[in-house]
Parts: structure tokens; C-alpha cells; sequence
């Protein structure tokens, strides 16, 4: 399966089930390389939330996982972000940018290789985060990200979502050999990229948006 370039889809995390975020991102591309898309600012959103609208980073982790939540309506308030996910590959690299819309870094989340869904009217992909990230610069210079929660989360693998700690990190290693070789997509490709103008930031999710996760074979 592959989507139409300008065709609007929804980029999901999702964790033992749930749906931990929903971004809108309009596809660019996707092809052999891989799936990228652009999510602008200002696009209407759902992130998970307790419901008096605490988010995972204000509990200890234990405590998120015990609270009732739902998925709230916010905005991407940040600048717009390109997302790259490479097929079969167990990583999504953002490429971060300032307010002017100049590339500034790297970002790789580690996580579980995208899952698509086509349902007509809402499409997208369904990515487990698995927490522990690389940030990196044009210069191949990086560093490791989100340690601490990473390790706060696998102390407690009753309720955590990532069963291989040892595959995580090496995945990231990986990662870290292309970005200080220069490898692609670390190499420039896509850092000058600017949207179409004509594309406005969608000001509402789908109907669909909230189906059920997609069931990894």
C-alpha cells in the first residue's frame, strides 16, 4: 500500500492499544526510500490526556498508566516538521525547523516500523514510540535523548509497551553509524524543503481518525 502525494493521512503512536497522539501530515512522497510527510502548523490534533488535562510527563509512569484517559483536540503549535519513516525500519527521522522555516536538526525517534491503514475517507500509519530518541546536527554531531524515561518505563514491564530493551538501543546505534557517516537521510536531502503555499493546516481530524489500532502481524 502506498498513498497519493497531497493526499492527507494521520500519523498515530499508539500504545497497548490506545492512541497516544494523532497528527494530520500531508504525504510528499513515498516510495522506495520510504514515506514522508509535512505536518503544518497549526493543524488540529488529539493527544492523550488525563481528564483533568494532565499529560504522561506530569505523573510518574506507573501512576500515567493507572489514570483514565481520553484523547483531547489540541493544535501542532510548533514550527511545521517534515517526518521521514523508512519501510521496514524500526525509526522515524522529523527534520526540525525554526520559525523562519530553516532546518535546525535531527530528530529520530526510535519506534516500532510504521503500520498503514486505508479506510477511504482516513488513512495513516500506526507507529509504537518507544521512547528513547537521537538528536542530531547537519554536522553529524548527536546525542542520545530521553534516557531517563526510557529506563523508568522498562523497570516496570507489566505495563510497558517495549519488550526488547537491547533491540532498542541497537536500532539507535545503527541510526548513529548513518548520521556520522552522512548517510541518507542524514546527507541534506530535505533540510531547504518548503511546503506548497497553497496547502492550508487542516482544521479538523477526519471521521476515523479514532479507529481501532491496526493489528501488527
Amino acid at each position: 500500500m502506498r498513498f497519493e502525494p497531497g493526499r492527507l493521512i494521520l500519523h498515530r503512536d499508539t500504545h497497548h492499544g490506545r492512541i497516544a497522539f494523532v497528527h494530520p501530515g500531508r504525504v510528499i512522497s513515498d516510495d522506495d526510500r520510504g514515506l514522508l510527510i509535512w505536518v503544518a502548523r497549526g493543524a488540529a490534533i488529539a493527544v492523550e490526556r488525563t481528564l483533568d488535562g494532565r499529560g504522561p510527563r506530569d505523573f510518574p509512569f506507573a501512576d500515567w498508566m493507572a489514570a483514565a484517559k481520553q484523547p483531547r483536540a489540541a493544535a501542532w503549535n510548533g514550527p511545521g516538521v517534515l517526518r521521514f519513516f523508512p519501510p521496514g525500519e524500526n525509526h522515524s527521522v522529523w527534520f526540525f525547523r525554526d520559525d523562519e522555516g530553516s532546518f535546525t536538526e535531527y530528530y529520530v525517534n526510535l519506534e516500532e516500523t510504521a503500520v498503514r491503514w486505508d479506510d477511504g475517507e482516513a488513512a495513516g500509519i500506526d507507529v509504537t514510540d518507544q521512547d528513547l530518541d537521537i538528536v542530531a546536527r547537519a554536522d553529524g554531531t548527536w546525542f542520545w535523548k530521553d534516557e531517563d524515561e526510557f529506563a523508568e518505563r522498562l523497570a516496570r514491564p507489566d505495563l510497558y509497551w517495549v519488550p526488547d530493551e537491547a533491540a532498542v538501543w541497537a536500532e539507535g546505534r545503527r541510526v548513529i553509524k548513518k548520521i556520522e557517516a552522512g548517510e541518507f537521510p542524514f546527507d541534506g536531502t530535505w533540510v531547504d524543503f518548503r511546503p506548497d503555499p497553497s496547502w492550508t493546516a487542516p482544521t479538523e481530524l477526519p471521521q476515523g481518525w479514532d479507529r481501532p489500532v491496526t493489528t501488527r502481524s
